[in-house]
């Protein structure tokens, strides 16, 4: 019988699991959407709402890293001074979890960027995001984005 006992519950256990890696995976991609959809509008005060509020927020951008989230935003508003579109494959996403609270994603996405008065070219990049569990839900706390050949 304790052998019964412990099968039932090792089951349970990884119900549990799956179910609490399903509702991060679900969190996770709709916090994505969020940013996506901020990012495409040059919505600052939305796109500030995705980002963790800490000077350890890290963003990679050309090769140089951007510490802090209002250098962020600074950076963001520059660049919705000209072509600044995200398109991401959203059927390729992935999310896991690397430890509770904390979320790794992946997608790979194509930007439409240019400054001001310029053509934009599409450029496909593997975007990498870490996101942080916080009292206010999940926040984007790094973004690495790797050039990729365009397909």
């Amino acid at each position: 019988m304790r052998t019964g006992s412990r099968i039932a519950l090792a089951t349970v256990l990884m119900i549990c699991a799956g179910s609490a890696q399903a509702g991060t995976e679900d969190e996770v991609k709709a916090q994505f959407s969020k940013f996506v959809a901020a990012q495409n509008a040059h919505d600052l005060k939305a796109v500030s709402d995705t980002l963790l509020d800490s000077p350890q927020f890290l963003w990679i951008t050309r090769g140089a890293p951007i510490w802090g989230r209002e250098a962020a935003l600074k950076r963001f508003e520059a660049l919705y001074q000209g072509t600044w579109s995200l398109d991401p494959k959203t059927d390729e996403l992935k999310v896991f979890e690397v430890q509770p609270g904390v979320a790794q994603l992946y997608v790979p996405i194509t930007f439409m960027i240019a400054p001001a008065g310029q053509s934009a070219q599409p450029t496909r990049f593997l975007m990498n995001q870490t996101l942080v569990k916080t009292p206010e839900g999940w926040k984007v706390s790094s973004i690495l984005p790797i050039p990729a050949p365009m397909q």
